[in-house]
Formats: C-alpha cells, sequence, structure tokens
C-alpha cells in the first residue's frame, strides 16, 4: 500500500486521544537536532503557538458533540461521539451530557489514560526506518517551529513525532489535547471513584497507527510535514470543530469529501482501517459491558458516528434501542 497522501490529521487526532501526545515544555532557545548542511535552510525566528491558558473563564455550560441513548433489558447506556482536543473553557458540561453521566455508573474510553499499562504499551514504539537526510531534517525543523526542544519527541517513532506535533499544531487553534472530552470526563471518573475501562488495547492502536512497511511509514511522515508547513491541517481542523460543536452529523458523514485526506482510493483504505475496521470491536465492548449489567457511558471519536460501519447502527443491530439526543447547545 503507498500513502501518498494519507490521512495524517485523523492519525494525529487518534493519538490525541489517549493523551499519547508528550507533556512538552516550549524550548525555542534550545538547538534543533542536528541538519545536514546541504538541506539546511537560514535560520529564521521562530514564533511560538499562543499559550493555552488553564486558568481561562469558563464558558457557559452548553453540550457539545453527539450522544445517542442506549436502551436494553432496562437499562440505560449512551453513546458520546467527541473530539480529541479541547479548550479550557469547555471544561463544563452541558445539561444533557451531565444527565447522561449521573445515569451511568462506568466510562468507557478508546483506551484509559489512566491506566499505567496502557500508557507504557505506548511509549513502546516500534523500529523507525532509517530517514533521509531532507526528511530528517523538516522533521527538525518542525519540531523546532512547535518550540520544543530536539530531545522532546525523539523517543518516539517519525511516525508518531510528525502526529505529535500535528496535534500540538492545534495550539494554533486554542486547541489542546489536555482539554479533550475524553480528559475532561476521565478527571470526573476518578475524582467521582468510578470505573474507567479500555474498549481497545494499546497494541491494536499501535498496529493501526504505524505502517509495517517502511515505505508507507516515510510517506505518512512526508505528508504529515506536508499539512503542517502548508496549514492543511488547521484549516481541516477548524471545519472538524465547527461541525463537531454543533452536532452536525451530516457534514461528518462527508468527511471524506472535505477532509483533504482522501485523495486516492489507498488513503481510503486507510481511513476505513482507521476508523471502520475497529468500530465491531468497540461495539462488541460495549455490548459486553451492558450484558454484564453495567450502566456505560462510552465517548468514542465522532468519526466513528458515520459511515457504513457507524456504532450507532451496529449497536441496533446488538439489540439495543438507539435514540440520538437533543443536546443543548
Amino acid at each position: 500500500m503507498h500513502l501518498a497522501a494519507a490521512p495524517a490529521l485523523a492519525l494525529a487526532l487518534w493519538l490525541a486521544t489517549v493523551g499519547a501526545a508528550p507533556a512538552v515544555t516550549p524550548a525555542a532557545s534550545e538547538p534543533a537536532a542536528a541538519v545536514p548542511a546541504a538541506v539546511a535552510p537560514a535560520e529564521v525566528p521562530v514564533v511560538c503557538p499562543p499559550t493555552i491558558e488553564a486558568s481561562a473563564p469558563l464558558a457557559p455550560p452548553a453540550d457539545r458533540g453527539l450522544l445517542w441513548r442506549l436502551t436494553r433489558d432496562g437499562r440505560r447506556s449512551y453513546l458520546y461521539g467527541t473530539l480529541h482536543v479541547g479548550k479550557p473553557a469547555w471544561r463544563r458540561f452541558g445539561p444533557r451530557i451531565a444527565a447522561a453521566w449521573r445515569d451511568t455508573d462506568v466510562l468507557a474510553l478508546e483506551l484509559d489514560p489512566t491506566d499505567p499499562a496502557v500508557l507504557a504499551a505506548l511509549n513502546l514504539s516500534p523500529p523507525a526506518p532509517p530517514l533521509p537526510d531532507v526528511l530528517r531534517a523538516r522533521l527538525a525543523r518542525a519540531v523546532r517551529r512547535a518550540c520544543l526542544s530536539a530531545a522532546a519527541l525523539s523517543a518516539l517513532h517519525p511516525v508518531l513525532q510528525a502526529t505529535t506535533l500535528t496535534v500540538l499544531d492545534a495550539r494554533w487553534l486554542g486547541l489542546d489535547p489536555s482539554y479533550s472530552m475524553e480528559a475532561l470526563l476521565a478527571e470526573h471518573a476518578q475524582r467521582a471513584h468510578r470505573r474507567i475501562v479500555s474498549l481497545e488495547s494499546a497494541e491494536l492502536q499501535m498496529a493501526v497507527i504505524v505502517p509495517a512497511d517502511a515505505h508507507d511509514a516515510l510517506a505518512l511522515v512526508d505528508q504529515a510535514l506536508t499539512q503542517l508547513e502548508d496549514h492543511t491541517g488547521r484549516r481541516v481542523l477548524v471545519r472538524l470543530v465547527a461541525a463537531w460543536e454543533r452536532g452536525d452529523l451530516a457534514t461528518l458523514e462527508h468527511y471524506e469529501e472535505w477532509c483533504e485526506c482522501a485523495a486516492s482510493d489507498d488513503d481510503r483504505a486507510f481511513l476505513h482501517r482507521l476508523n471502520d475496521e475497529r468500530n465491531p470491536q468497540l461495539a462488541d465492548r460495549i455490548d459486553a459491558l451492558a450484558r454484564s449489567g453495567r450502566r456505560v457511558f462510552a465517548a468514542v471519536g465522532v468519526l466513528h458516528m458515520t459511515g457504513p460501519q457507524a456504532l450507532p447502527a451496529l449497536l441496533a443491530a446488538r439489540g439495543f434501542r438507539v435514540e440520538r439526543v437533543k443536546l443543548a447547545r
């Protein structure tokens, strides 16, 4: 498979799901990784992304995202379509999300970001292919533009470095994975001593995100860096955030038409593996939790709610009555 224009933004948003983008401290004054002189450009001043203030005033409580009620055997569970980045101002649930939270007793996420075993598995990067000099130079410049030290991402596979940089580029839009709905829900669950479960394994997700073929991996790094350099990722993320915030499922259903990430059959096949092919297992795990007697609040990336393998449809096929909940915005 040739990933000439693979969906790096989709990968970046996956990475943000579990906080896999490492906590980093801006360090623009530190030297970037060594770049061969033949490809090193003239140094230009670095303008760091604006600081996202954790103490920013809270927005009025409002429901964001998409919510479905799942009813079976006299018990209710909920399926919540999330965005994997957010803003500090979004830290308060709206009334419908808050009511669904109170109506459940276990939080189910794609991966549990509070589980040390999950985080340890995510830190086991697969062997990395050698980077050509030009690609290594571009990656080093992207690290510098993100105001990171040269060592901040060096332990990660190049695909994970590039997609982490894509996640961090959302800071230019006032967005950060630290304030995603998953992070907010996990905080609420920990305060309430509520059980958090993973719907998938870190090993499965890592196998999806990092191509085993070296050529495909290098193509994905190249595409991610191109999106950073020409700001494609920001443009697509603005539209994605707007559609998610207003619960616009119709726009999300047509994601491939405007994501600038599905130009070929290979791209579409990659998106299918990243989203659709994972959905049956996600549905099976939610189904199993509900059959065990748990009232589940399942929070999963919103693109899993789209397409022929959409999670709401798969859960309906497993015997749930599935109803879209109108949110108060």
